[in-house]
């Protein structure tokens, strides 16, 4: 059975996995059957995981969110977990499918007690069966991993390959690129201990509430105001973290990140992370419920540079599968500086080759069953800023002004002293930035191959 989506151009986009079986729980432990990666269904990792019941239910949260539309609820979306195995951890994936939260659970060194065989990032079936059997684990009951199994098995005349068609939506890409972005400009806000987390997530509203609000460390814990104030975070659709309470017993930490914050800011996405010691799950909201990632535009820029694309095929060629990616190593390695080498990853996070861990401020090498190219390719900003600069549709006046014809009317980009730009166009006036980059400072920033901040 297949299952077609729509792309932005209105063609059918299916994305294929194989699968040797269902996966299943028994007496002999969890069997996550994987698909794709550098070989035929790797096995990346076999062994326990030393906290079972709170690894289960990390697993489940991620599962949980990847099956949820927080905004206009549906159907379950029931859309597969990505997983990645490099080094000494695996890192679990997902986006809600409304594409407005993403989540991630990885399993540190301290909580896998059996060896990651195989680098590399798949799709992870998690299916009704697993996650009642998730459900029930408890106490001491054991949890054993074994993610992939050894072979393939091919349909031919003569036999039969078990196969699933599973759709990895084209907006978990953009989703993927625009979290990596944003989270790479977060900071630690604050640091609540086991119990006034626990305190602080009961009071907040129900599931249905869609308002934002901001958090303010207040001693050892956060209060809510509806107004940011400077060192607040966003906090938009609070129900949205109703995923983290499955794991909240067995954290010692919740941390919170966030970009800087001033009187008057618009909403801005966050991250909230828990802390187990041996496992971490981070939930990212997108700065307003009805918002998704795929249309933040913060990777926008990434995008447009030419001089950024090669050197991010320089730095793609040196990537390893270290549980962190180190910059000034890279830089060395490239030969250019950090500053470049941190545009590179940028852009190489638009292609899904790249994720940002906020807990250790650095970025991890994974690679997602995409073409490279639909980032852009997908993207009707970029798309259109393109038809611009190629059609001559950019007059240039000086270094910080332009005139950019699209269609019948005419619109003027300005650059400011601290390198960000503004339009006379409705869209500019409708988000003033707080949504990235309009298709005409694009256009500009693509004729004059200057970096552009919304």
């Amino acid at each position: 059975m297949s299952y077609p989506r729509s792309n932005l151009t209105g063609v059918n986009v299916v994305q294929e996995y194989r699968y040797l079986a269902p996966s299943t729980a028994g007496a002999g432990g969890v069997d996550l059957q994987t698909c794709g990666g550098p070989a035929a269904n790797p096995r990346f990792f076999s062994g326990f995981l030393t906290t079972p019941a709170a690894a289960a239910a990390g697993l489940l949260a991620v599962a949980d969110v990847a099956r949820t539309r927080y905004f206009q609820p549906v159907n379950p979306a029931s859309l597969d977990p990505v997983v990645t195995g490099s080094a000494d951890r695996l890192r679990f994936e997902s986006f809600s499918g409304c594409c407005g939260a993403y989540a991630r659970l990885d399993a540190l060194p301290a909580g896998l007690d059996g060896d990651v065989l195989e680098h590399g990032t798949t799709n992870v079936d998690v299916n009704a069966p697993l996650r009642e059997a998730l459900a029930r684990i408890s106490g001491l009951d054991p949890l054993h991993l074994s993610v992939g199994p050894d072979a393939l098995i091919a349909s031919t005349l003569d036999g039969t390959v078990v196969e699933k068609k599973v759709p990895l939506p084209a907006r978990w890409l953009r989703g993927f690129a625009e979290v990596h972005v944003l989270s790479a400009g977060f900071d630690l806000r604050a640091e609540l201990p086991a119990a006034e987390a626990v305190a602080f997530l009961r009071r907040l509203p129900g599931a249905n509430d869609r308002s934002v609000l901001w958090a303010v460390p207040a001693g050892r814990s956060l209060r809510l105001t509806s107004r940011p104030v400077p060192g607040a975070v966003c906090l938009a659709g609070a129900g949205r973290l109703a995923s983290l309470r499955g794991l909240l017993r067995y954290s010692k930490t919740l941390r919170v990140y966030g970009p800087p914050i001033k009187a008057g800011s618009q909403p801005v996405a966050s991250a909230w992370e828990l802390d187990t010691g041996a496992l971490r799950l981070t939930l990212t909201l997108s700065p307003e419920p009805h918002r998704g990632f795929s249309g933040e535009g913060a990777a926008l820029t990434s995008l447009a540079g030419d001089e950024v694309a090669d050197d991010a095929d320089l730095v793609g060629a040196l990537l390893s599968w270290d549980p962190t990616i180190d910059v000034s190593t890279l830089a060395d390695g490239a030969a250019i500086d950090t500053a470049r080498v941190r545009a590179a990853l940028a852009q190489l996070g638009t292609a899904g080759r790249v994720g940002y861990d906020v807990s250790e401020s650095a970025y991890f090498h994974r690679v997602l069953p995409y073409d490279a190219a639909r980032a852009e390719r997908d993207n009707p900003r970029l798309v259109g800023a393109r038809t611009l600069a190629e059609s001559g549709s950019v007059a240039l006046d000086g270094e910080s002004a332009a005139t950019v014809r699209s269609g019948d009317q005419t619109y003027r980009v300005r650059r400011h002293p601290d390198g960000a730009m503004s339009c006379t166009c409705p869209w500019w006036a409708k988000h003033r930035g707080g949504r990235g980059p309009c298709k005409h400072a694009l256009a500009v920033t693509i004729v004059t191959n200057a970096p552009v901040r919304a």
